[in-house]
Formats: C-alpha cells, sequence, structure tokens
C-alpha cells in the first residue's frame, strides 16, 4: 500500500474485535473483525477471557496492517466495553468465578451479579454518587469489585491489578499502567468534581468497605491518569515485533467503546444541521444503546450518570443515559417466538428483520394506512427485559408486552418487532425529557451508529418518536473513527482532540422526520409512560 498517513483504530466489542486502518479525512480503508468466547456460567453472570481479547487484537491488527508501509502508522487507539479486567500480583488472568478457571478473569459490564452491593453502596448516600445520577449502577466496577471481595476473599488477597478494559488494552500494548480519566470517572467513581477536586475519593472507599485498595498510592486501580487522546506511551519492542509495526509508534490513552462511537460522530457534518455539540444527542446502538451529550456546564441530571468532565470531548461535561438491552432485545424477540425461530432456521438475523420489514410494509399498504407505525395501536412494549439503565436507573425493571394473543405467525413476530423498536425509540425520549428537564437547553438532532442502525425502521422511528432529524453518518465504522481519532491525538498530527474531530468527523446523511406521525406517537408515549408506572404498583401490591 502506497506510502501516507493512517492511523489505526481499535475496537472491543461485548462479541468481537474489530481493527480499522483510517486515513486523516476519518475515512475507513481496512476492517477486520474476530469473534469473541463469552461464557455465561450462571444466570446473570457474563465473562469473558483477557487472553482470548487480546488475541483478538492482535490477530485483527495483523490483518488490517499487512501490506502497509509500518512508517506510515502514526498512532493507534484502543476503545472497549467498560468489563471489568483481574490480574494476580504478577500480571497474569485469575479466576472471577467459583469455577477456578483463571482464563475466565473478565467480569463484562452486562454482568449483573452485584446487584446487592449496589444496594449497599447507594444506601450510603455518599456525595459522590450525584455523579452518577444519584445512583451507582450494577454495571459499574466498584459493584463488581466489592462483589469479589465478599464472595472470593481468599482470592482478593491474591488479586494484583484491576483494570478497565479499554486500560488493559493500552497496557498489554505500551507497558504502561496508566488510566484513561474516561474510564475511571465514567465506571469507578474516581472523582472530578465541579468545584475542582481530583483523584479516588477515600472517604467513598472507607464507606463501602474497599479501602484496601488505596493501598501503596492506589496501584491496584492506578495512579497516573490520563485524558483520553494524550499519549500513554508507545509500541513495546514485543508488540511491535509480532505486528510488524515500528517500536515507540504513539498510542494513545483509550476510551470506552460507546464514548469512541460518540467522539467518532460528534463533528459529523449534515446539510443545514447545527454542529454545536450540545444541541446533538449522540446514540450507539449495539447490544446495548448510549445516549451521549456533552455540555460547556456541568448538568447533574437523575437516572443518568455524569457529568462527566472531558470524559468524551476535551473540556466539555458528558452526560451519559441508556438501554441495558437494546440490539439483545431485539435479537430475543426474534429467537424467542415460534415465527422467529422457524425463519432463523433458513435465514441470518439481518436476513430475518428484513423479512420482517417487508411484511410490515404488505401489511401496510393491505390495511390501507398512511404509515407503518399505526400497525400497532393495540401492541405495546416495555423494552427493559434487562433492567433499565436510565433515567429510571433501576435494574429490577423487567419488560412488559401488551397485546398478545394466540398467534404464531410471522405477521405476529412482524407486530411485536415493529413494537419493540417502538419501544426502544420512546425509551430515548424519556432520557432526551430528563436530560431537558435539568438544564439542556435544546436538542435540534441526533446523531446514530452502531449494528442496529442498519435498520432503517429503527432509525425512522427514532426520528418520528422525537420530532427531530437524525445524522446517519457516511462512513459507517464511527466507534473505530472515534479510535482512531484518539491516535491521531497521541500523533499530535493534528492540533489536539478538537482538530482531530473537525478533519475526521466526515458528513452524514440526514433523515427527516414524519411530522405527520407524532400525535400518534405521543399517544403512544403517554402509554409507555404508564407501562412502567404499571408495573411500579404490581411491585407494590405483591411486596
Amino acid at each position: 500500500m502506497a506510502n501516507t498517513t493512517y492511523f489505526i483504530g481499535v475496537d472491543v466489542g461485548s462479541g468481537s474485535v474489530r481493527a480499522a486502518l483510517v486515513d486523516v479525512k476519518g475515512y475507513v480503508v481496512k476492517t477486520s473483525v474476530k469473534e469473541l468466547q463469552t461464557w455465561k456460567p450462571k444466570v446473570d453472570h457474563y465473562e469473558q477471557s483477557s487472553e482470548d481479547v487480546w488475541e483478538c487484537c492482535i490477530s485483527v491488527l495483523n490483518n488490517v496492517v499487512a501490506d502497509v508501509d509500518p512508517a506510515s502508522i502514526k498512532g493507534i487507539g484502543f476503545d472497549a466495553t467498560c468489563s471489568l479486567v483481574v490480574l494476580d500480583k504478577n500480571c497474569n488472568p485469575i479466576s472471577v468465578g467459583n469455577q477456578n478457571n483463571n482464563k475466565q478473569n473478565i467480569i463484562m459490564w452486562m454482568d449483573h451479579r452485584a446487584q446487592n452491593e449496589a444496594d449497599f453502596i447507594n444506601k450510603t448516600g455518599h456525595e459522590i454518587l450525584q455523579y452518577v445520577g444519584g445512583k451507582v449502577s450494577l454495571e459499574m466496577e466498584m459493584p463488581k469489585l466489592l462483589w469479589l471481595k465478599k464472595h472470593m476473599p481468599q482470592k482478593w488477597l491474591e488479586f494484583g491489578h484491576f483494570f478497565d478494559l479499554p486500560d488493559f488494552l493500552t497496557w498489554k500494548a505500551t507497558g504502561s499502567f496508566s488510566r484513561s480519566l474516561c474510564s475511571l470517572v465514567c465506571k469507578w467513581n474516581y472523582e472530578c468534581s465541579v468545584d475542582g477536586k481530583r483523584g479516588w475519593n477515600t472517604s467513598f472507599l472507607r464507606g463501602i468497605g474497599l479501602d484496601d485498595l488505596a493501598v501503596n498510592n492506589f496501584e491496584k486501580i492506578g495512579n497516573t491518569v490520563l485524558m483520553p487522546g494524550e499519549k500513554c506511551g508507545g509500541l513495546t519492542d514485543e508488540v511491535a515485533k509480532i505486528l510488524g509495526l515500528l517500536p515507540g509508534t504513539p498510542v494513545a490513552t483509550s476510551i470506552i467503546d460507546a464514548h469512541a462511537g460518540g467522539l467518532g460522530m460528534i463533528g459529523t457534518d449534515g446539510e443545514d444541521i447545527d454542529k454545536n455539540m450540545s444541541t446533538r444527542l449522540s446514540l450507539i446502538c449495539g447490544t446495548s444503546t448510549c445516549h451521549m451529550a456533552v455540555n460547556k456546564k456541568a448538568i447533574l441530571v437523575k437516572g443518568v450518570w455524569g457529568p462527566y468532565f472531558s470524559a468524551m470531548v476535551p473540556n466539555m461535561w458528558l452526560n451519559e443515559a441508556g438501554q441495558s438491552a437494546s440490539g439483545m432485545l431485539l435479537d430475543y424477540i426474534i429467537s424467542s417466538h415460534p415465527a422467529g425461530i422457524d425463519l432463523l432456521k433458513k435465514y441470518s438475523t439481518g436476513e430475518v428483520r428484513n423479512h420482517l420489514r417487508e411484511l410490515l410494509s404488505k401489511m401496510t399498504t393491505a390495511q390501507g394506512l398512511s404509515d407503518m407505525s399505526l400497525l400497532t395501536k393495540d401492541f405495546h412494549v416495555w423494552p427493559d427485559f434487562h433492567g433499565n439503565r436510565s433515567p429510571l436507573a433501576d435494574p429490577t425493571m423487567r419488560g412488559m408486552i401488551v397485546g398478545l394473543s394466540i398467534n404464531s405467525s410471522e405477521e405476529n413476530l412482524a407486530l411485536l418487532y415493529l413494537a419493540t423498536l417502538q419501544g426502544l425509540s420512546y425509551g430515548t425520549r424519556h432520557i432526551m425529557e430528563a436530560l431537558l428537564l435539568a438544564g439542556y437547553d435544546e436538542f435540534k438532532s441526533l446523531l446514530v451508529c452502531g449494528g442496529i442502525t442498519k435498520d432503517p425502521l429503527f432509525v425512522q422511528i427514532q426520528a418520528d418518536t422525537v420530532g427531530l432529524p437524525i445524522l446517519k453518518p457516511h462512513e459507517k465504522d464511527s466507534v473505530l473513527v472515534g479510535s482512531a481519532i484518539l491516535g491521531a491525538c497521541a500523533s499530535q498530527h493534528f492540533n489536539g482532540v478538537a482538530g482531530a474531530i473537525e478533519k475526521m468527523g466526515g458528513t452524514a446523511e440526514v433523515i427527516q422526520p414524519n411530522h405527520n406521525i407524532k400525535g400518534y406517537h405521543d399517544k403512544k408515549y403517554k402509554v409507555f409512560l404508564k407501562m412502567f408506572q404499571d408495573q411500579l404498583k404490581y411491585k407494590s401490591l405483591m411486596s
């Protein structure tokens, strides 16, 4: 490949590792993907292997740098899910479960084993919890660390290092034990407050029984904290040799995967769309969906994580909301329905979704309706099958479906699929209303990326539900672009993160809302809100 300037982005998602070769304009030249192994030893327990993750990283990196002049690779950026990596005192993997398989040393973000520990932490009422919407989530790292200490007390003494997965990757690449401010403030209750306080809050750690993490200047959880995109080191000789790259190639301080998607999209240019970052809500839609909003002001939002300073865009405060199950939920809706089971025997999941859209289109025409969404007038879904992340911040919430009948046809599955898409969209509206009520001035557009956005129906319903245009980047791999932007920053090719965002943001397709259907969605949204209120009443009656 001709000598030019490239950056590499590496994205470790829930199910796979991806890498991309990206040029200075944010164009993805080449990609590679490799599937990850996941264990589910118990209900709500999800584990992975850091060795498997790193081997997959090496594999995809080797693929994207093949036939590329090593001197043209100017920087590398990593992003990953906010999963907890545990190593022993010799930096070797050590088991995080009772099965004692040291290969299984990652507690995944979606793991819900630490419910009691999260409840305990929240009952302390510590002031630092205001920066996670008032409640720590069991998806975060402190509840998981407390679970390990409580349930594996002997092994707790053997644990030597705890990493967020993005920081583990930069350590493997460079040997640096530094941590990303993004990972720590978003998932570890690291203090970065409005009044300028920054560091591990020892009173919080003491109050939840984890003050032993402060030993040796917080060696186990990190004492050197860098900004995302800041150079944390260069490729070690060993890693560079494996990859055929130059030793010392700059590696950027990492970022969480959803935040990489937000970073890759936030500078996207759409025709006649306001480019003010604070008027844009970014949706990173994969297994789960993250809703990212930035503001120059620090805004506290009940049930929404943050505000986090400089966690995505330098010198701006980030609020992070989300849905614990979105892509995962849609897959489940299809695979658990009799018609879906039959269809999946013949087609891929993507082909099944295409088939369902075609069915819905035929049903709309047959019934003489002006819009497909009108098909679900009597079909409603509350989508929290895996708990509510935002804005209720209640992991005990469960899914609800109204409109079921004794019907196992493909048409029935199509209606259920459509109602689930709508339920996810009403969840976005619920989050937006919480942000606006707390102090955000106005949202003028939504930005979307991720696997679910390949479904045009999902994107259109999101636009119709909130009555705003949606920007869908022409470059499909926004998360990888975001990681590559970090690599560009580490190389100092651009003038900081802001310069890289502007130059590599690219352009987007603009999907306009159908305002004629807004009134219908307003009615269904009222039903949506009533459903969760009813669920709380049921819980109260049964308690």
